[in-house]
């Protein structure tokens, strides 16, 4: 037997006797070796171990030892969107090399030829079932510091079936680039949507990858990227064939060739946004229009540098033009509107919005409304030279015209709205007064009112001069409104909103006083008892003088009732306790933002609410932190904001 050979007898460990002395004298030896070093040595000594001990363990076989060839193999074979998603966490060089692996070169296992029926296990179909894209994993939207490189990879490779992607903003430092697109592009090849916004880093490298690798997108967004350029834009008309909607906004790196080619290679666009862009001008415009004349249905040009030229052809171009938005565009004269209309090709135009253009006149607004019949939609702002005059004119040649709003348009009177609405189409349903100065009380009636019984959506906001004497003269012309909006009108008191309610023939559905701070409790009793049984949405922010008898009233006669807004009223804890008794209520919006009143006091009444309500603002208030908590378990399923 060798000397240090051993055996258990008895559960004890016997070594024979040569062997045992051996032992005995090696440790005494190694006793007087020990009381004879002194300490520094074992420092030494205990270094030593040490480092041998790293070196050992640097000495490990790794997979991180292997070069990015073998890896890249070994890790295209993972098998799943869960395996691939922790691999990726293994390390920065791991998600790189993840990254880096396109969808087509993902190696997919084999079904063994023989399965083992006995074995019980979760297949992999199964396992990409619980991953695969539903409505909420389609879509990976990254923001402000959160938008990295890793983070973009990371959603890239995680989930392979990713069909919208949306960045906002950039990491100061570590902010989106091309690698990250880069990274999109190989992962998700189905990538239908992108939407870059103010992501700086990002070059036409990184689009030309996005159009090499995702030849079905269908929607770009880019705004605030100043390192693309038209060669990027080339990149993408010439890989993305299916491209529908297309959105530039402040690229100043932008100009013609990029749309031009965009024009000609992407025969399914539809929409088109162009807002902003210095260098942009009619060759882009025109080159785009006229080769998507087939298909392009919305037109929104803002802040460019085009002229009347870019009008002519929108004009002449534009037969699948639905939709048509100009704005800030000081190039574009009273010629450009009235060829734009003369050539006749809008001929499906439905809706138009027009803001600080000083080309629309007279002359102009109506050979729109002449030469583009089927115009339903008609919007105005901040255009200096639109007069009752042109009004009235306007009217008179817009035969199916359904809605008109008129924003900041200071020339605008009283008597010039009157005239419109005494010449407007029989189908014309709503008006639209935002900031108008020029809208002020009239101090003789014409000899002539107009009744438009088709007029259904009123809304007259922010008009400091429009009182209760317009107020009683619109409840006289309108019978039969159902939307209301008088937001902002401070002037108007009870004698003014009473008339309105008594002449509407038919039942108020959305009605809208923010701001209205002389209205009393006897305006809104009389408006939910006249229509409680129509009325859906109220909304009495800033009506200082509302109290808990509104309340009442509301909970007596509204059994329609779905929003109610008393943000800044005077309602206190016997209102609230009125609303949660109202049985035949069925509140699903409740706004108590600002009612100092509304006390810890409201709590049990407030959850005691119906289960049909699905928001809830208390926000400054006097409810506490404690009682909010307690609400939030009662109305669980209630969103409540504090």
């Amino acid at each position: 037997m060798p000397p240090f050979h051993d055996y258990r007898d008895g559960g004890l460990l016997v070594l024979e006797p040569a062997a045992a002395s051996l032992f005995d004298g090696v440790r005494q030896r190694k006793r007087a070796r020990v009381t004879a070093v002194p300490p520094c040595v074992y420092a030494a000594v205990a270094a030593a171990a040490a480092a041998a001990k790293k070196q050992k363990l640097r000495e490990t076989p790794s997979l991180d030892a292997l070069p990015d060839e073998c890896l890249f193999e070994i890790l295209r074979r993972v098998q799943g969107a869960r395996a691939r998603g922790a691999s990726a966490c293994v390390s920065r060089r791991w998600l790189a090399l993840l990254g880096g692996i396109r969808a087509s070169e993902i190696k997919r296992a084999e079904a063994p030829a023989v399965p083992d029926l006995n074995q019980v296990f979760v297949g992999e179909d199964e396992d990409e079932a619980a991953l695969s894209p539903r409505p909420g994993c389609s879509e990976r939207s990254l923001e402000g510091e959160g938008a990295t490189d890793v983070a973009l990879t990371a959603a890239a490779v995680a989930n392979s079936h990713l069909k919208s992607v949306v960045i906002r903003g950039s990491h100061p430092t570590r902010g989106v680039t091309d690698s990250g697109l880069s990274a999109v592009a190989r992962g998700s090849p189905s990538l239908r949507s992108l939407a870059l916004w103010d992501v700086p880093q990002v070059t036409d490298a990184g689009l030309a990858e996005i159009a090499a690798g995702c030849p079905s997108l269908e929607k770009l967004d880019i705004t605030g990227c100043p390192l693309i350029t038209d060669k990027g834009l080339a990149a993408v008309a010439q890989g993305c064939p299916e491209l529908k909607t297309l959105t530039i906004e402040a690229c100043s790196g932008v100009a013609n060739e990029g749309l031009r080619a965009i024009g000609r290679c992407c025969p399914k666009l539809q929409a088109v946004n162009i807002k902003n862009c210095a260098h942009v001008g009619d060759q882009g415009v025109s080159g785009l229009i006229c080769s998507s004349t087939a298909s392009l249905a919305k037109v929104c040009l803002q802040g460019l540098s085009i002229t009347d030229a870019s009008l002519a052809v929108i004009g002449y171009y534009g037969k699948a033009i639905t939709n048509l938005n100009l704005a800030r565009l000081p190039m574009v004269g009273e010629r450009g509107f009235w060829v734009m209309a003369n050539a006749l090709g809008l001929q499906k135009l439905r809706c138009m919005s027009v803001t600080s253009c000083p080309g629309v006149t007279e002359l102009a607004l109506v050979s729109i409304a002449k030469f583009c019949p089927s115009l339903r939609q008609l919007y105005l702002r901040k255009c200096s030279q639109l007069s009752d005059g042109l009004l009235k004119d306007f009217a008179e040649s817009a035969k199916v015209l359904e809605n008109l709003q008129i924003e900041e348009c200071n020339r605008v009177t009283l008597m010039g709205i009157l005239a419109f609405l005494l010449n407007c189409s029989p189908k014309f349903k709503a008006l639209s007064l935002v900031k108008c100065i020029g809208i002020k009380d009239i101090c003789s009636a014409p000899a002539q009112l107009p009744v438009c019984k088709s007029l259904r959506s009123l809304t007259i906001k922010d008009c400091p001069g429009f009182t209760d004497a317009s107020l009683a003269v619109v409840g006289m012309i309108c019978p039969h409104l159902e939307n209301v909006d008088l937001s902002g009108l401070a002037a108007v008191t009870d004698n003014g909103l009473l008339p309105l309610i008594k002449s509407s023939e038919s039942g108020l559905i959305h009605v809208d006083l923010n701001g209205c701070e002389n209205l009393t409790d006897a305006s809104i009793s009389a408006l939910v008892k006249a229509h409680g049984n129509s009325l859906t949405h109220l909304s009495l922010e800033g009506c200082s003088k509302i109290s808990d008898a509104s309340l009442f009233a509301i909970s007596e006669s509204c059994c329609e009732l779905a929003e109610l807004d008393l943000s800044n009223c005077m309602v206190s804890d016997y209102g609230v306790a009125v609303l949660a008794s109202a049985g035949q209520l069925k509140l699903r919006v409740l706004s108590l933002s600002g009612c100092f009143k509304v006390t810890q006091k409201s709590v049990p009444f407030l959850g005691s609410m119906p289960v049909s309500l699905e928001g809830l603002n208390l926000q400054f208030n006097f409810i506490g932190n404690h009682n909010i908590a307690s609400l939030e378990k009662q109305l669980w399923w209630c969103d409540i904001l504090a």
